[in-house]
């Protein structure tokens, strides 16, 4: 029930943290996967790592808020393997401080890479998945985007709008066989979220006191979730945000 032997996916965000993490569960499930960022550096090493023998890895570089390069990552996707059968949203960015302190450039950002981005590649992979009558999107966004937080006003609210976007997609497209999830993860022990929230005590605490398992979550417990959510394990979920929060919405 949980193979991916077969099915192609595409990652955006895939070269680095719970990215590559998903990208590596879903290659090691028997799936192919199109990994895409914007240094293709990263990207390639990355597949070094997933993919030693370069049979089930394909990167392309790839900026979210472009539609030209959205739509040219899809297009590469489906020369390389054909149709694809999962979405992985995983690109956004943060900023933190204060919301009066924010500049325009800083919100737009944000809300571009996170929200918009989701938008662009939903379009442009979409497509073909409500043609087909086959698929599943894969929203990765937080438990921001169903709780409040200090000094995160644009990442709260992309986060937000991302768990709405995931219901109006699955409402909309459930009648073509096409799944569209999101998992919404806490404070994980990996990538920058994780150096910015370990450097200050303060708001290390902050974080731990709303997780009652009393930890941060390890970056290995959330691709399962994706894996689960991919596969034929669950052909009768959609419309859900999973969240792997430790509890922390459980408050």
């Amino acid at each position: 029930m949980f193979s991916l032997k077969g099915k192609k996916a595409i990652i955006t965000g895939g070269g680095t943290g719970i990215g590559e993490l998903i990208a590596k569960a879903f290659v090691e499930s028997g799936g192919s996967v199109v990994i895409s960022g914007r240094r293709e550096d990263v990207l390639k090493e990355t597949a070094a790592r997933i993919d030693p023998e370069g049979e089930k890895v394909l990167t392309v570089k790839a900026d979210v808020t472009k539609r030209v390069e959205v739509e040219n990552l899809a297009e590469k996707a489906v020369d390389k393997f054909g149709n694809i059968d999962i979405l992985v949203n995983n690109a956004g960015i943060n900023v933190v401080k204060p919301f009066l302190a924010m500049s325009e450039a800083e919100w737009d950002a944000v809300m571009d890479t996170s929200l918009k981005g989701c938008f662009n590649c939903c379009q442009a992979v979409g497509k073909g998945m409500v043609e087909r009558k086959s698929g599943s999107v894969i929203n990765i966004t937080s438990v921001f985007g169903l709780v409040g937080f200090m000094n995160l006003a644009p990442y709260v609210t992309s986060r937000g709008g991302i768990v709405q976007f995931t219901k109006a997609l699955a409402v909309e497209w459930g009648r073509y066989n096409v799944r569209v999830n999101a998992i919404a993860y806490s404070y994980m022990r990996a990538g920058i979220a994780f150096k910015n929230i370990e450097a200050d005590e303060k708001i290390l605490k902050q974080n731990l006191r709303m997780i009652p398992i009393g930890r941060g979550g390890e970056p290995h417990e959330v691709p399962g979730v994706a894996v689960f959510l991919a596969s034929d394990a669950s052909t009768f979920v959609t419309g859900d945000t999973i969240r792997v929060d430790g509890g922390w919405t459980a408050w």
